[in-house]
């Protein structure tokens, strides 16, 4: 699996801590930390612009944190985002031997078309959208392809089915279904209630004082 390296720096004293966090994010940098393996915690900062070589979101990608004392092996634990940007305020590092096997998460990919939803109108379920493997960080899969070209309405595609490369183990039940084609929906017909409107007692009373007023008047004229 490629290997992608992320230039980073140790923060100093005055960069720890919500004063030096909020000052460095100003500076476009984005607060971090490393830790496992048995190693000291080390409290880093990278500039933002080398985010954006990485899909942030997926934790099985190998990342090489490059300084100037050397490269760390690390994995993506956590992610904190800001609440409203959704800028990221936060990386949690775990740093791994490349010769120890690790646990990771790995996507799910749809590969095909299923005749069940192309003829027949069925609908394609995604029910699982990731699978635990275990393997060594260099042989971490990019994604896992569930082929759905022979699925007919009320087939599934499950974990057993998928095609695991050599030194992967996937964890998960073979027995977990991770596609599945469901008839199609049936549209609810709604009726309509039409309501009958009740006038208000006030309008009532006031149309039948209007409605003594012209007899009244009629009357008088007579």
């Amino acid at each position: 699996m490629e290997q992608i390296e992320l230039n980073f720096q140790t923060r100093e004293e005055n960069e720890i801590g919500k004063q030096g966090t909020n000052r460095l994010r100003g500076e476009g940098f984005v607060p971090a930390i490393i830790y496992g393996a048995g190693e000291k915690s080390v409290a880093i900062k990278l500039d933002r612009k080398e985010l954006k070589k990485i899909d942030i979101s997926r934790e099985s990608i190998v990342l090489n944190l490059v300084s100037e004392k050397g490269k760390k092996a690390v994995l993506i634990k956590e992610v904190q985002h800001h609440p409203v940007s959704d800028a990221v305020l936060h990386i949690d590092f775990k740093h791994i031997s490349l010769h120890e096997k690790i646990k990771v998460n790995v996507p799910v990919a749809i590969k095909g078309e299923a005749p069940g939803v192309k003829v027949d109108g069925g609908v394609l379920e995604h029910l699982l959208w990731e699978v635990e493997v275990e393997c060594l960080p260099t042989d971490i899969p990019e994604k896992f392809e569930a082929d759905v070209s022979g699925l007919n309405i009320g087939d599934f595609v499950y974990i057993r089915d998928l095609s695991s490369p050599s030194g992967v183990k996937i964890i998960n039940d073979p027995e977990t279904a991770i596609i599945s084609v469901a008839p199609p929906r049936k549209e609810e017909v709604k009726e309509e209630v039409v309501e009958e409107v009740k006038e208000e007692p006030e309008l009532i009373r006031r149309e039948k004082k209007e409605e003594e007023v012209v007899e009244e008047t009629k009357e008088e004229k007579e």
